[in-house]
């Protein structure tokens, strides 16, 4: 297989980990929303927590991006 193709494969890779993360943080929202329907009471906390997870999974989307992106144009201007 050329080397291009595997550059490909790679940025297809990395990009799937994005859309994984995204997934995640419509997860995260959902169940987060339920529990403060359940407890509001408790949404302060519930809130910081989603937070705090949802910046992670952004990070790990952004890092995916730029990985792929670095695939695309680095790797494959040299192959």
């Amino acid at each position: 297989m050329p080397v291009l193709g595997l550059i490909a494969i790679g940025a297809g890779l990395a990009v799937l980990a994005g859309g994984a993360a995204a997934l995640g943080m419509g997860l995260a929202t959902s169940r987060s929303a339920e529990a403060i329907a359940r407890q509001p009471e408790a949404a302060g906390k519930i809130n910081s927590s989603l937070m705090f997870g949802l910046i992670m999974m952004e990070t790990t989307a952004v890092y995916a991006l730029l990985v792929a992106i670095l695939l695309i144009f680095v790797l494959g201007g040299n192959a």
